[in-house]
């Protein structure tokens, strides 16, 4: 099974710009599959001496939400919270993992996300005998409860796995309801039209993105009821344009506070190609969240659906100031 992960990698190499980054969407969920077929299944009780490696902010997140704190020997750079998590050792990006790294660790298991990788590194830690487990919310609240779940299900956290979940759907119920208040709320302001917002992934300014169908930004604006004007253009991220910027002509532009920080501010924002032109542009409507807040899926998905409505309605009756409120506290 790993030789042909191995063979569906080289077909998929990357080459580039959005092809590229749908081809690495492939390959993880290539990998995932395999793991699937040649791993245990994940609802077994854990053994004593558990010493696990987390690839995925959200991953990451779950088992210190789920109090399996003393078992996580190791993280990759995309897990950033709790506070915690940065003081533990860092194993490298999650799709550039390195395997003298995680060795170094001692790791029984490995739990990552589809997008985890080379190939070649999860076949030396497989062959090894470290247990790799892929795990995938597809961007939605329900992958999210099911992640969840599963992970409880792996470290034997069933009981506590029961207290997280109640309290995600109690906070999800809550967070929907305020969403519709800021929705009616922002259309009135629109004269009844629905909010359009388009995110822009800005961390490197050698590339910068924008996002289409397919993304955790475009589920995220999904969730506030607003609507991402790039959604039927194309699936994945592209690259900015100005003629894209002219297309989506969005009353927000979307951004994370890396991504801000990056570009220098709003100012720098309304730099790049085309956003100035926009109506977003016009009115400095920028609004900035933490990125793994953002687009994590993990347990904080309903502060996140919560703040970023919140920040989208104030940057609408207040331009500029929704950059303001981006600077989330992390409960």
């Amino acid at each position: 099974m790993l030789q042909d992960v191995l063979r569906a990698e080289n077909l998929c190499a990357p080459s580039g710009g959005a092809t590229s980054v749908r081809r690495r969407h492939a390959t993880g969920r290539i990998i995932a599959a395999a793991c699937a077929l040649t791993l245990p299944a994940l609802r077994v009780k854990a053994t004593p001496g558990m010493r696990i490696v987390a690839v995925g902010g959200a991953i990451t997140e779950t088992l210190f939400a789920l109090g399996a704190t003393a078992d996580v020997v190791g993280v990759d750079t995309t897990s950033s919270y709790p506070a915690e998590v940065r003081k533990l050792p860092n194993v490298g990006y999650m799709r550039t993992l390195s395997a003298e790294g995680v060795f170094a660790l001692s790791p029984t298991h490995l739990i990552v996300t589809e997008d985890a990788g080379p190939p070649a590194v999860l076949r030396q830690l497989i062959d090894a005998g470290v247990k790799i487990h892929t795990l995938s919310a597809g961007n939605r609240y329900e992958g999210v409860l099911e992640r969840t779940a599963s992970i409880a299900g792996l470290i034997g956290h069933q009981a506590r796995a029961q207290a997280l979940l109640a309290g995600l759907k109690r906070d999800w119920l809550a967070s929907t309801e305020q969403v519709k208040a800021l929705r009616a709320m922002n259309e009135r302001r629109l004269g009844g039209r629905t909010l359009s917002v388009m995110f822009v992934m800005s961390h490197s300014l050698s590339q910068v993105l924008v996002a289409g169908d397919d993304t955790a930004a475009d589920s995220m604006l999904s969730y506030i009821g607003a609507v991402n004007p790039l959604k039927r253009q194309f699936k994945g991220l592209k690259a900015l344009s100005s003629e894209s910027a002219m297309v989506a002509a969005p009353d927000v532009i979307l951004v994370t506070q890396q991504g801000l920080q990056a570009a220098g501010g709003v100012a720098g924002v309304l730099r790049l190609p085309g956003l100035a032109d926009t109506p977003a542009g016009r009115a400095r409507r920028v609004v900035a969240m933490d990125a793994p807040l953002l687009l994590g899926f993990g347990p904080r998905l309903p502060l996140a659906v919560r703040q970023l409505a919140e920040q989208c309605a104030n940057a609408l009756a207040h331009p500029v100031l929704g950059t303001m409120a981006g600077k989330v506290g992390a409960t």
